[in-house]
């Protein structure tokens, strides 16, 4: 057994234990440390505290798996066979196409290793230790289990620890819970045995930062046994799925190579049974086969992709791992988390209790200092009781408001930046205060008294201003200023009215903060003989446009669930603020999706809105439950905490602004603004680019098929060959491949957000968009056969002949490109909205010229000069697939009432 698989092995449940159990059970003394000895043995026994690097793949063996892709394949024996057959500006433009898909996946694979090497960086470099009862300072991978390391306001953890003292510590574990606001710490409690990481208050942990305070602990875990080596442990296990487009893809490679196969052999045996020569068959029925290929398909693919990728950029959404973009188009749930996401991550003060049963609400949001106070749906204006209050918020917080770009941030805690915020709100401004009353002392908030007193030098000589939980700043109150501004007795009847409105702003997951002053010469003496001026109720509220998104997704099919590390009280008040949680809808914490089977998770995941205090095992077992029900899961995140989640899921979007680098390695796409309206901006623009997919890829089939289907019509009729090997490797590569490119960038459907999301199981190509095709090859298979024929009769040359039929198929093929647009409008239905296919088709004419009327060309292509009277019948030819098209779309429509839309 290896040092790293002993570590996880018999691993205790350290927060349930004492100080003195855990201290016992490691063999360690809490006041001197371990010797040095018991260091180099547990160094032994333990290995090294860093994260385990697993074998990665080279670069080289990135590069050639790419090679395994059917479609590369195809385009590599059809890069050889037309060097074969003398075409090598063909050979070479097909390479070219197989250079960028090939150096495009190794780039999106190479990317995606490098998750674990950005949480690898994040290790911390030192420790303090004490050992042999010498505090020193260490590598951090020297750490063992049994070290106690001391800790101070700034140090980043570099193992899990089980507190042994804690004074007024706090410690910043967003990384691992998603939650911003620090957690107060204590080494005297004990934790529940089913307490997830952020209610583990007697631990601290690897990767998380102390933000205030000091303290020492003896560390239990080291290396992939802390709870940021587990997440990278997590990481190496789970392998990226290939998304729907992929396999459709691959699936369509798989079943050319099938059709060229079979014409191959087709073409041969009927070239022998007519007694041809077999050299000259072969090299027909090669040519052949390489008109099936659609050789533009890998490279349109892509650049649409790109341009996709560049559109959702424009939309604050960047996208990493380039086939995630059409996998939005199919999301069925988004699992989104809540502070900063749905939420603005910045404390607001929603409402304000004045004493004598004043409640008043506050507008304005986040950390914008503009906003009123109201009172049964009227303007107040701010008196003198107001005013105290508000003074007394802001004197006794230290947290300073900035702005930044014209956007306005935070310095210090949120809870105090929300008071100083409706202090502006009201007219005081935070830093003019401070300087007309200078504070000359003051009591810092502790984790024991959960207040913080400060005392001010004012014209009426020193006065105490004190704030903390509404609870003890009331006890520590004998007067109260009513809503007049006068002061009276604090009687139990209004005490107890107090602590009602209290528990009444806390049902509606409000923090509350009582606020409270005296005139005061001993800043100790004053602490239990205040004055009391009023509450502060607020909460870190939703952002303005997330329920105008969560309302699309609930019309586009898409389930939405909050995954959140908050408390399910304030949870489930933010999911009911923005009508996500419907009547029907459940809210489960971490510790009861712990207790679920894997069969009761999966079938009661449907109904689940909101989960709350969740790890990230639970966040792994609800997206595997999601993804068992047939759903395709898009999962956002920040924190360290996230990376497994979003790996694992369908679609993983990390955050950002506030994401870690862990978090944007794992992820397919980052949000640049952390915005929650940004993800349903991404869904639309990932439906869009499906469609178009879907389009072009119609369009390309239609014309190989068209392409294939006159040359194999001649075949059997005993015809010469119709088209020229070059003139149809034009078609494919050039005449194709603009137009489709073009189709790439088709505008949207008015309604493509009120549609419910196309299965996975669902191919590229539906029922109603495989007749338009068929229909449309057939009929160009049988015009340009009958110009064909009619032209041969006609006395024309053979280059004439082989050039009507060729400008035909072109012309046939620009006017398919503005019927595949859509399958249930008219072609005449906003027939110019894509100015890029307008500027493909007129561009793509203007080549036609000179192919077919420069000599160079003419010989080159085997084309020849066409009179006016040709191009009338050309274009007279052509322009007949219009209302074949037109009426397979009405048939369509009456069918389908109107619904079957691309």
């Amino acid at each position: 057994m290896s040092a790293e698989e002993k570590n996880i092995t018999n691993k205790p449940m350290w927060h349930t234990l004492s100080v003195s159990e855990v201290a016992a059970t490691l063999k360690t003394n809490v006041n001197s440390g371990l010797s040095n000895t018991d260091v180099v043995k547990r160094v032994k026994e333990y290995g090294s505290n860093t994260l385990i690097k697993a074998k990665r793949p080279s670069a080289c063996w990135l590069l050639l798996n790419q090679f395994k892709n059917s479609f590369i394949i195809i385009l590599l024996v059809a890069t050889i066979l037309s060097g074969f057959l003398g075409h090598g500006v063909e050979a070479i433009a097909i390479g070219i196409i197989i250079f960028f898909t090939v150096i495009f996946g190794f780039v999106q694979e190479w990317r995606t290793e490098r998750a674990l090497e950005a949480l690898q960086k994040m290790a911390t470099p030192l420790a303090l230790v004490l050992r042999d009862n010498v505090e020193k300072e260490i590598p951090s991978p020297e750490l063992v289990p049994g070290d106690i390391i001391i800790l101070a306001t700034g140090d980043r953890v570099p193992g899990d620890a089980r507190l042994v003292e804690a004074v007024n510590l706090k410690a910043e574990e967003s990384a691992l819970t998603g939650e911003s606001v620090p957690t107060e710490k204590d080494s005297n409690i004990i934790c529940l045995a089913n307490a997830v990481v952020g209610d583990r208050r007697n631990m601290i942990f690897a990767g998380t930062a102390i933000t205030y305070g000091r303290g020492r602990a003896v560390v239990v875990s080291t290396g992939m046994t802390t709870e940021f080596g587990q997440i990278a442990g997590l990481l190496e296990e789970i392998k990226r799925e290939i998304t729907p487009l992929q396999k459709n893809l691959a699936n369509f490679a798989k079943t050319l190579t099938f059709v060229a196969l079979a014409i191959v052999c087709g073409v041969i045996l009927l070239g022998v049974f007519r007694g041809h020569p077999l050299f000259e068959v072969i090299i027909f029925g090669i040519a052949l086969a390489v008109a099936v290929v659609p050789e533009a398909l890998p490279a349109v693919v892509t650049i649409s992709l790109a341009i996709g990728v560049q559109r959702m950029a424009k939309r604050h959404v960047l996208v990493r791992y380039l086939p995630a973009v059409e996998m939005l188009g199919c999301a069925t749930v988004i699992c989104s988390d809540k502070t900063g996401t749905l939420t603005k991550d910045e404390m607001t003060v929603r409402k304000i209790y004045l004493n004598g049963g004043t409640i008043l609400d506050v507008t304005g949001s986040g950390y914008d200092p503009h906003g009123e106070f109201w009172l049964d749906g009227k303007p107040y204006q701010t008196n003198d009781a107001l005013r105290t209050l508000l003074q007394a918020a802001a004197l006794s917080s230290d947290a300073r408001l900035v702005k930044t770009d014209g956007a306005w941030d935070l310095m210090g805690d949120p809870t105090e930046a929300a008071l100083v915020v409706a202090a502006a709100k009201g007219g005081l401004n935070k830093e003019l205060l401070d300087e007309q009353l200078p504070r000359v002392a003051e009591i810092p908030f502790s984790s024991e008294t959960k207040r913080m007193t400060t005392l001010h030098k004012t014209p009426q000589g020193n006065i105490a201003y004190g704030k903390g939980a509404a609870e003890v700043m009331l006890a520590a109150c004998l007067q109260y200023q009513t809503g007049e501004g006068k002061v009276e007795p604090l009687t139990d009847k209004i005490r107890e009215h107090i602590l009602n409105t209290t528990h009444l702003f806390a049902q509606e997951a409000l923090r509350v903060i009582g606020v409270a002053y005296t005139p005061a010469t001993d800043l100790a003496v004053s602490q239990n003989n205040m004055i009391f001026l009023g509450l502060f109720a607020m909460i870190d509220p939703p952002r303005a446009e997330a329920k105008a998104s969560i309302a699309s997704c609930f019309e586009a099919g898409i389930k939405v669930m909050m995954i959140t590390g908050d408390h399910p009280v304030t949870a489930a008040a933010i999911a009911r603020e923005l009508q996500l949680l419907s009547p029907d809808g459940k809210v489960v914490t971490g510790t009861e999706i712990s207790a679920m089977s894997e069969a009761d998770l999966e079938r009661d995941v449907e109904h689940i809105t909101v989960c709350a205090r969740v790890s990230p095992e639970h966040k792994m077992r609800i997206i595997n439950a999601l993804q068992k029900r047939g759903h395709v899961v898009a999962m956002t995140g920040d924190g360290i905490n996230d990376a497994p989640a979003l790996k694992k899921a369908d679609i993983g979007i990390a955050m950002g602004i506030t994401g870690t680098d862990v978090t944007k390695e794992a992820a397919t796409m980052t949000l640049t603004d952390d915005n929650f309206a940004s993800i349903v901006a991404a869904v639309e623009e990932g439906r869009v680019i499906f469609t178009n997919i879907k389009k072009f890829l119609a369009y390309l089939i239609s014309s190989n098929f068209a392409e294939i289907g006159i040359i194999t019509v001649a075949s059997l009729l005993g015809l010469p060959i119709p088209l020229s090997a070059v003139q149809i490797l034009y078609v494919n590569l050039a005449s194709d491949g603009l137009p489709a490119l073009a189709l790439a960038v088709d505008p949207a459907e008015r309604n493509v957000m009120k549609q419910k999301p196309r299965k996975q199981s669902e191919g590229l190509l539906n029922r109603p968009l495989k007749i338009l095709m068929i229909i449309g090859g057939l009929w160009s298979i049988c015009i340009n056969t009958i110009l064909y024929i009619w032209a041969r009769e006609s006395g024309r040359s053979s280059a004439e002949v082989m050039t009507m039929v060729f400008a035909s198929l072109v012309l046939i093929q620009f006017l398919n490109t503005y019927s595949f647009r859509s399958i249930s409008h008219s072609i005449f239905y906003r027939p110019f909205a894509n100015s890029w296919l307008n500027r493909a088709v007129f561009f793509e004419l203007l080549l036609l010229i000179p192919i077919i009327y420069l000599p160079v060309f003419q010989v080159a292509f085997n084309t020849a000069a066409l009179s006016l009277v040709d191009w009338l019948v050309v274009i007279g030819a052509a322009i007949t697939i219009m209302p074949v098209l037109e009426v397979v779309k009405l048939i369509q429509r009456r069918i389908g009432n109107g619904s079957l839309v691309v």
